[in-house]
C-alpha cells in the first residue's frame, strides 16, 4: 500500500543491485573504486597544476578548473555511497539522503552544461575576436560567469525535490540505479506527478537542452571563421584549440543523452543496463576530463611530469 512522506518516520528506497552477480559485487566495485581514485586524482592534479603555474591563470583554465572541482564534488556525492553498498551490503537509503543525492547529482550537472557553454563562448572570443578577448573574458568576468553557472543550477533544480516532497510512494520502493534520479524516484510515486513531470523536462530542456544549442551555434560560428583562413595549416592550428573541449563537451553530453534515451525507452531492458549508463554518466566525464586537457596541454602536462619527478626523488 502507498504510504505518506509525513506520516513515516524514516521512509526510504532500495537501490539498485547488479542483477544476478549479487555475491561477485565486492570484486565488481572495483574498477568502480579505480575509477573514482583516478578521478580524484585527476581532477586534484589539474586544480594544483592550474594553481600553481602562473601561464595557467587564463579564462579557459579557470573554466577548467571549475570543471575538475563539480566532476570531483559530482563523484564524490555518488560513488562512496554505491561503494559502500557494495562492499558493505547497505542497500537502503533515507529518504532525505536521497533527494539530497538526487538535488547534488542534477545540480552539478547543470552547472557542469553552464561551464562548458562558457568555455565555447571562450574559444569563440579567442578566435573569432582575439584582439577583445582580454578585455571581454577577464579574470572578475571568469569568476562571475562561475558565480552566475552554480545559481543558475541551484534555482531551477532545486524544485525538483521539492515537488516530490508531497508525494506518497508504493511497493518496495527499489530505484532502477545505485543513487538517486529525479526520473527514478518520482517512477516510484503512487501520485498525480505530472507537475513533477512538466518542470523536470521544462528544466532539462532550459538548461542543457538550451546550452547544447549554444555550444553547437558558437562552433558553428567558429568554424565559419576557420574557413575564412587561407591556409589549411593555419585553418587546422586555429582550430586544433577547440579539440579538447569538443572532447570534453562529448563525455558529458553523450552520456547525459544515452542515460535520457534509457529512462524514456528502455523500460524492457535488462536492469544491468540502467546501473551501468548511469555509473557511466557520474564517472566518464570525470575520469577523461583531466585526461584529455593534460593529453592537449603542453603546460600541465609538464607540470604533472615535474611534481612526479620531485615525488620519486
Amino acid at each position: 500500500m502507498p504510504f505518506s512522506n509525513s506520516s513515516e518516520l524514516s521512509p526510504s528506497f532500495i537501490l539498485a543491485s547488479l542483477p544476478g552477480l549479487e555475491a561477485a559485487q565486492g570484486w565488481m566495485a572495483i574498477p568502480l573504486c579505480s575509477a573514482y581514485v583516478l578521478a580524484v586524482l585527476g581532477n586534484g592534479a589539474v586544480l594544483l597544476v592550474v594553481r600553481a603555474e602562473p601561464s595557467l591563470h587564463a579564462p579557459m583554465y579557470f573554466f577548467l578548473c571549475m570543471l575538475a572541482a563539480i566532476d570531483l564534488a559530482l563523484a564524490t556525492a555518488t560513488v562512496p555511497r554505491i561503494l559502500s553498498f557494495y562492499w558493505f551490503g547497505s542497500r537502503e537509503i533515507g529518504f532525505a539522503a536521497c533527494l539530497l543525492q538526487m538535488f547534488l547529482i542534477h545540480t552539478l550537472s547543470a552547472v557542469e552544461s553552464t561551464v562548458l557553454l562558457a568555455m565555447a563562448v571562450d574559444r569563440y572570443v579567442a578566435i573569432c575576436h582575439p584582439l577583445r578577448h582580454a578585455t571581454i573574458l577577464t579574470n572578475g568576468a571568469t569568476a562571475k560567469i562561475g558565480l552566475l553557472a552554480m545559481a543558475r543550477g541551484v534555482l531551477f533544480f532545486l524544485p525538483l525535490p521539492l515537488l516530490l516532497l508531497p508525494l506518497p510512494f508504493c511497493g518496495p520502493r527499489v530505484l532502477s540505479h545505485s543513487f538517486c534520479l529525479h526520473q527514478d524516484v518520482m517512477n516510484l510515486a503512487c501520485a498525480n506527478t505530472t507537475p513533477s513531470v512538466v518542470y523536470g523536462l521544462t528544466a532539462i530542456l532550459l538548461v542543457m537542452g538550451l546550452d547544447a544549442v549554444l555550444i553547437c551555434l558558437s562552433y558553428l560560428l567558429i568554424l565559419k571563421a576557420v574557413l575564412r583562413l587561407a591556409a589549411w595549416r593555419e585553418r587546422l592550428k586555429v582550430f586544433s584549440t577547440c579539440i579538447a573541449h569538443i572532447c570534453v563537451v562529448l563525455a558529458f553530453y553523450v552520456p547525459l543523452i544515452g542515460l535520457s534515451v534509457v529512462h524514456r525507452f528502455g523500460k524492457d531492458l535488462a536492469p544491468l543496463v540502467h546501473i551501468v549508463m548511469g555509473n557511466v554518466y557520474i564517472l566518464v566525464p570525470a575520469v577523461l576530463n583531466p585526461i584529455i586537457y593534460g593529453v592537449r596541454t603542453k603546460q600541465i602536462q609538464r607540470r604533472i611530469l615535474s611534481l612526479i619527478h620531485v615525488t620519486d626523488r
